[in-house]
């Protein structure tokens, strides 16, 4: 079954819509519908856009038929006056940054759903006009695209680090970091280095974990959702490498931090930092320590409490891996 074979059937299920009733809602034949969702033929774009709307995927249907990720989240207007932003850089305007950074949000939240290489293309297109604009803008506004392109060089370079291109994403991270101090942006410089805790992880370099997720806690300006993460996955680490002490420690920093969080919100360029998303970290951490039944608790019920479309996602693996671990030992 096809990628979108699988998000499609899921999503169907998930709408409480048989084969028959879909396939009636988009005018195409069931036996069309079931080669779709069996992965033995693709559908046209026009179908794949009826279908995703229908389904409420949020281009996501749409993007793995056609292939092409660019989100479709600006209109003629806002098309045309980035178009003119391009050809005269000191033109720079208010409405084309934030045009330009809603373009980045859709990208960043497909990837809550999506393969990042589907992404990558896209991504480092729009990164590459994005950073042309900074160097040749002028004018109040250009310190807002700063911030914006801050946060595309960090994207780009957490997509690369999801498919194990570490050497490019750790030089786009390095890259992320040193435009983030430029700006004075600790959120952002938080959460680049971060993401080369993340690189340490799959590179089951403990103490580089350690190392980086401590650097990302003590950053100053760093937010408390950052700071609960940082500590939960520091924790893992020494748990890995046996310091049981300091695992313990940093468990309670981070579990004390998520008591008394209230209803902080997360930095809208951390989204994902929720309640659920610290659970996943803290499971790994206790799974460290061998505590399987704890660890066992936050992530199945981390995984659960996440949207149907993403607990699939690759950027679940390793917790679902982690999760088997520890039903394998109990």
């Amino acid at each position: 079954m096809s990628e979108f074979g699988r998000m499609l059937r899921s999503l169907r299920e998930a709408a409480g819509l048989s084969q028959p009733q879909l396939a009636k809602q988009v005018y195409i034949s069931q036996s069309s519908l079931c080669r779709y969702e069996k992965g033995k033929q693709t559908p046209n774009s026009s179908t794949a856009v009826r279908l995703d709307e229908l389904l409420n995927a949020s281009g996501q249907l749409r993007i793995l038929a056609t292939g092409n990720s660019a989100p479709d989240v600006l209109n003629s207007d806002d098309r045309d006056r980035l178009a003119r932003t391009i050809e005269h850089p000191h033109r720079l305007d208010e409405r084309s940054v934030t045009a330009l950074a809603d373009v980045l949000a859709a990208q960043r939240r497909l990837d809550d759903a999506l393969p990042p290489r589907l992404l990558i293309p896209a991504t480092t297109a729009q990164l590459d006009t994005v950073t042309t604009l900074v160097r040749h803008a002028a004018g109040p506004y250009r310190a807002a695209l700063a911030e914006v392109a801050a946060e595309y060089v960090q994207f780009a370079g957490w997509l690369h680090a999801e498919i194990r291109n570490d050497a490019t994403a750790l030089q786009l991270l390095t890259e992320a970091e040193r435009a983030a101090d430029e700006i004075d942006n600790g959120v952002l410089a938080a959460q680049a280095v971060n993401f080369k805790g993340f690189l340490a992880r799959q590179q089951k370099r403990w103490q580089g974990v350690v190392r980086w997720f401590l650097a990302e806690h003590h950053t100053p300006g760093a937010s408390v959702h950052q700071r609960i993460g940082a500590a939960a996955q520091a924790a893992h680490g020494a748990g890995e490498m046996g310091d049981r002490d300091g695992a313990l420690r940093l468990l309670e920093t981070a579990e004390t931090l998520l008591d008394t969080s209230g209803d902080e919100p997360a930095p809208r360029t951390a989204y994902w930092l929720s309640p659920t998303f610290h659970k996943l970290n803290l499971g790994l951490a206790h799974l460290a320590l061998k505590q399987h039944d704890v660890a066992a608790d936050h992530i199945s019920s981390a995984l659960d409490s996440l949207p149907l479309d993403q607990q699939r996602a690759d950027w679940t693996t390793e917790f679902r891996a982690a999760l088997e671990t520890t039903q394998k030992s109990q």
